[in-house]
């Protein structure tokens, strides 16, 4: 399968009820000979009326860590867990990722990334299970941000989502730290 066929079956998706309520489903995007990938969560309400990732609030704070950190959003391959808006920006249900997770492993193979980025709880709860790393308890997931794990030939690099900035600005200091971290494992 390839990425055109891929994207095809991800705008057509009927897997859950998600695609009752979306207006997008929204398929990765980047760079496809990327060495990172980037995975958060679920489109936010401004991604699924344009249909294109990070173009909302949160959006604004990830291109100016990239920026800062001297990464270029054209050289990483940027996907989500969940492909279509979660209504009230709710947590995804276990069908839901079950459901996508099939969509973001084909991703991964036909990347096949050295380092893999995954912004907040859901996105690395997901990588850490898919890679058979140790899962702590839910409330203490904020420890492993900003750590490298590694897993069959790749760097797992959790950090914090970017909203987190939204709501406690003093974040961002360290969301900072974690993506000058990425830029020096890139190099």
């Amino acid at each position: 399968m390839d990425f055109n066929e891929l994207n095809g079956k991800i705008k057509s998706c009927t897997n859950c009820r998600l695609h009752k309520s979306r207006i997008n489903s929204i398929t990765g995007e980047g760079n496809f000979h990327a060495g990172i990938m980037i995975i958060a969560q679920a489109p936010g309400k401004d991604e699924d009326s344009i249909g294109k990732m990070f173009i909302g609030p949160s959006g604004k704070i990830f291109d100016r860590l990239l920026l800062n950190a001297g990464i270029r959003r054209e050289d990483i391959y940027l996907t989500n867990l969940i492909k279509c808006y979660l209504p009230k920006c709710r947590r995804p249900s276990k069908n839901e990722i079950e459901q996508c997770s099939t969509y973001l492993d084909k991703e991964i193979e036909i990347i096949d990334p050295k380092l893999i980025v995954t912004l907040g709880f859901h996105a690395t709860r997901y990588i850490f299970k898919k890679y058979n790393l140790n899962r702590p308890p839910k409330k203490e997931y904020k420890n492993l941000f900003g750590k490298q794990f590694y897993a069959k030939n790749r760097i797992i690099f959790p950090v914090r989502h970017p909203t987190a900035v939204l709501f406690n600005p003093e974040k961002e200091e360290i969301l900072q730290e974690n993506y000058n971290q990425i830029r020096k494992i890139l190099s």
